[in-house]
């Protein structure tokens, strides 16, 4: 019996000799990590869901800035751009929304959703809108060139002063843009960066893993490349020239604007679950497309050949 009690207490040690070494193992790997914010903002701790003193913020500065602005007041004019695949179940109440919290700011206002070959009843959807309220003008794709097509699309035919762009699934809130309306006065471009992602933990760890990436290769001074919530001044879109169709469209501006010497500002927005429709990031397939886009993007951009237009007006 002793015997047996000895061997049952060398194997408890034993076992937790092997928990405590990989306790150890993990507390040295984390030691070793640059714990940044913007990735613990992209994959939280399940107990700690919402950044509580940046989501304050956001919502006292937005709740300051909600009444309507006077004609005066108020910017010149916007063109908001949507791009949207098979976004039926989205994309009339975004558009509303849209229209609804610029025009509170901006003197003229139009809206551009870009229907990518969508297969549902998205371009029925942006059609009809178009018949009930005239500032709506949708573009349309005959077959889908991806989203980056998309949002090129939408952000070469913007022909107001301002150029605002966002998905059209609804994970922003839209009347947020009275964050960025100091902010433009004063930079070329203001962006917007998710103060807590709201997106399955497999998504967080493919949006870190490939911000870290883009930010390594093209070292670009953004936290969150990939944030559609952006609004440009219209000369940092008539400076760039945009050839990617997939992900890579935002690297590919923001990049194209930093080394033109446009100054960009970053603003926390908030960021919820899609309460409707699929995502199409994660597909197999557009992932690859985006690696081969990546490596692209960087061979011309480090191309001796490769020329930024230098005739934009401030």
């Amino acid at each position: 019996v002793l015997a047996q009690l000895k061997r049952n207490a060398n194997a408890s040690i034993s076992i937790w000799q092997i928990r405590l070494t990989g306790s150890l193992i993990r507390f040295n790997l984390i030691s070793t990590i640059d714990l940044r914010v913007d990735f613990l903002n992209q994959i939280p701790d399940k107990e700690n869901v919402m950044n509580t003193e940046v989501t304050e913020h956001i919502d006292n500065a937005v709740k300051s800035k909600t009444t309507t602005t006077s004609s005066d007041q108020k910017l010149s004019s916007v063109s908001i751009v949507f791009p949207a695949y098979n976004e039926e179940e989205n994309i009339e109440r975004t558009v509303i929304e849209a229209l609804n919290v610029f025009k509170k700011y901006f003197n003229e206002v139009e809206i551009l959703p870009v229907n990518d070959g969508s297969t549902d009843n998205t371009g029925n959807i942006i059609d009809q809108l178009h018949d009930r309220h005239p500032e709506v003008k949708p573009i349309h794709h005959v077959k889908n060139q991806g989203y980056g097509g998309a949002v090129k699309t939408g952000l070469t035919s913007g022909s107001h002063d301002y150029i605002f762009f966002s998905d059209s699934d609804g994970q922003f809130d839209l009347s947020e843009i009275t964050l960025f309306l100091d902010h433009i006065k004063n930079h070329d471009i203001v962006v917007g960066y998710r103060s807590q992602r709201a997106d399955p933990l497999h998504r967080k760890i493919n949006a870190f893993c490939w911000g870290t990436l883009v930010r390594l290769l093209f070292d670009i001074k953004a936290r969150d490349i990939d944030c559609a919530f952006k609004l440009f001044r219209r000369s940092v879109i008539d400076s760039a020239t945009l050839e990617a169709e997939g992900a890579m469209i935002s690297t590919e501006l923001l990049a194209q604007a930093q080394m033109m010497g446009f100054s960009l500002k970053e603003v926390p927005v908030s960021h919820y679950p899609r309460a409707a429709g699929e995502q199409t990031g994660a597909n197999p397939l557009v992932i690859f497309k985006a690696f081969i886009e990546l490596f692209r993007l960087h061979g011309k951009l480090n191309d001796k050949n490769f020329s930024l237009k230098t005739d934009f007006d401030r």
